[in-house]
């Protein structure tokens, strides 16, 4: 069945590609007999449906010296609901070919389905047990702990890891947003299953829901299903405030000394709100400088011309509460040094001059011809209406997204990349970098 399912799903990426192009796509907002209102794309060519969810309230919601619960949430939830324990939950999805997902990322908790038709029904009852009568059972969640555990101890030693974490402890120290999702060896031993459930009585609320829903399923019985999975929540969440805040620490250099053989670096500074009206500039000017595509300035200079890395990006990164400008790389320890250099020499670059008018025009060709790819199976599709609608950009947002694009003006980029790269940047290196070492300045 799962090869069946694998061999269903490539048919469905063909006739979504082939039928519905993205400026064509067909978006529906529909609203379910209990109330909940969720965007829809139909799709007839295959007997399949792809839902995609998120509530507000992450990992930020975390309790106090309990940072990951909301991870261990995620990967608990399918380790027995209501009546099944965690072998006949397990099996039910396996008998079925249901793919079922949970994940916590700092804002949101999020959630997928995927399933043949002929199992819809099975998939969505499983869904609304697993939401609102998870078992969390002692012997399954310690099981689950020891796994996280295990995971952490390697990242002890991982220079990703090490970077990752230094770097977000001192951008926003004291904030939850300081916190690694996953936790630590101290907050992960600490968290009960009665804390496992607090956070889903706080969290899983219909008033904080966001629901996306693709495939071959008409509007009434998209409603229904819905229902099914999440009409039994409770009407409201119960989240603790979390601050707005920005980056502290721009133009310190920490280093981590670790015996690997490369360094990682990590960098980043003050970002962009998704509603600033200067983001689709910030959003191209950021594609030129280091974007993540083989043409971007980082990786000409890092790469390309002088074999520093095997790959170096910066992107934006926009949070309820913070917009971020973040990237990263992996070089030699012994020229680490020299590709920290580049870096800030370019961005330094791009703050003063901006980019090129024939930039520009590349990079326009290229953000919108690639946008087609995050919309090429059901599953993506559904994910990119969440996102869209968690970032409040309207149901036309696909349509209206070229030409937004094609708006922005030389000059634009030029106002915007001084904005955005003009405030330093915090950096963090794991490893044994020769000539490099922490700085204040």
């Amino acid at each position: 069945m799962m090869r069946l399912l694998g061999f269903i799903g490539g048919a469905l990426t063909l006739a979504l590609v082939q039928a519905a192009p993205a400026g064509a796509m067909t978006i529906e907002k529909i609203v379910s007999p209990k109330g909940i209102t969720a965007w829809l794309v139909r799709e007839k060519a295959v007997p399949l449906v792809a839902l995609n969810y998120a509530f507000k309230g992450g990992a930020a919601q975390d309790p106090a010296g309990k940072s990951g619960t909301a991870n261990l949430v995620a990967d608990t939830l399918d380790e027995g609901a209501g009546d099944l324990d965690s072998k006949a939950f397990h099996d039910r999805i396996e008998r079925h070919a249901i793919e079922l997902s949970f994940n916590a990322s700092r804002d949101e908790f999020r959630g997928s389905l995927r399933v043949l038709n002929e199992h819809r029904d099975e998939a969505f009852d499983l869904l609304r047990k697993a939401l609102t009568e998870p078992r969390f059972e002692p012997s399954a969640v310690e099981r689950v702990r020891g796994q996280e555990l295990a995971g952490l101890r390697r990242e002890t030693t991982n220079p990703n890891s090490i970077a990752g974490r230094i770097w977000w402890e001192t951008a926003f120290p004291g904030h939850p947003y300081s916190f690694e999702t996953k936790g630590s060896l101290e907050t992960v031993p600490a968290i009960t299953p009665d804390d496992l459930r607090d956070f889903t009585k706080r969290v899983f609320a219909r008033n904080g829901l966001t629901v996306s829903i693709v495939g071959d399923i008409d509007e009434k019985t998209a409603g229904e299903m819905i229902d099914k999975a999440f009409a039994a929540l409770p009407a409201a969440n119960d989240l603790k405030p979390v601050a707005d805040v920005k980056p502290k620490g721009l133009g310190r250099r920490i280093v981590a000394e670790l015996d690997v053989p490369q360094a990682v670096v990590m960098f980043g500074g003050p970002g962009l709100g998704r509603h600033d009206p200067d983001f689709m500039a910030a959003y191209i000017v950021n594609h030129i400088l280091g974007g993540g595509s083989f043409s971007s300035r980082l990786y000409k200079e890092v790469r390309e011309k002088r074999g520093l890395a095997y790959g170096v990006s910066e992107n934006l990164a926009w949070f309820d509460h913070t917009a971020l400008i973040m990237g990263g790389t992996a070089t030699r320890a012994d020229r680490t040094a020299e590709a920290l250099a580049i870096i800030e020499t370019e961005t330094k670059k791009m703050a003063e001059e901006g980019p090129t008018a024939d930039e520009l025009a590349a990079a326009k060709d290229y953000l919108k011809g690639a946008y087609a790819l995050s919309l090429d199976t059901s599953s993506k599709i559904a994910a990119q209406l969440t996102q869209i609608q968690l970032d409040r950009l309207g149901i036309d947002y696909i349509q209206r997204r070229s030409a937004m694009i094609d708006a922005v003006t030389l000059d634009d980029a030029k106002r915007v990349a001084k904005r955005i790269y003009g405030s330093g940047m915090l950096v963090t290196v794991a490893g044994r970098p020769k000539g490099l070492a922490s700085s204040t300045q």
